[in-house]
């Protein structure tokens, strides 16, 4: 048994660090491993798209394209994956099933801004779906299948709206 004492890291878990500017002996002398002369070999530099007082390139070329910043990120799933749950017992098709079961199953990691059910795959089971956003072929299958499917206010809209 060891004693409290005795504990130690493992052979070879961490290194030394190196010790630079220590004379030619160490490897890392002189200069430092920063090269020779100029700007870069001084500290607090920061010469990133810097070129010498000229417009940078980046400055130059024009602006293109445009994020909005109200954007919803829905996280997306296909029929088939929902089948594939349903099949491996992680989804009762009794129940309603919405994001919250999805992620409980391991079908989604997280629900974002709220879950969008695309049509990829068949679905053979009634079930009672209830989502943020569903394409055209998925609300098909759905029906097609005996199910319902009813289309909920994503979290993040719901906020706003309050």
């Amino acid at each position: 048994m060891t004693k409290l004492n005795e504990i130690r890291d493992n052979e070879g878990s961490s290194k030394n660090r190196m010790r630079i500017g220590r004379g030619p002996g160490s490897g890392k002398g002189k200069t430092g491993g920063r090269g020779v002369k100029g700007q870069k070999a001084r500290s607090g530099v920061a010469l990133a798209g810097f070129e010498g007082g000229q417009m940078p390139l980046h400055m130059r070329l024009p602006k293109r394209g445009f994020n909005n910043i109200f954007r919803k990120d829905f996280a997306e799933v296909n029929l088939w994956r929902i089948a594939q749950a349903i099949e491996a017992k992680k989804l009762d098709p009794k129940q309603p099933i919405d994001g919250e079961a999805l992620v409980k199953a391991g079908v989604l990691r997280r629900v974002k801004d709220g879950v969008r059910l695309l049509g990829s795959g068949e679905l053979t089971t009634k079930l009672e779906l209830s989502v943020h956003s569903a394409s055209a072929s998925a609300r098909k299958a759905v029906e097609a299948a005996g199910g319902k499917l009813t289309t909920v206010v994503a979290p993040a809209e719901a906020a706003a709206e309050a």
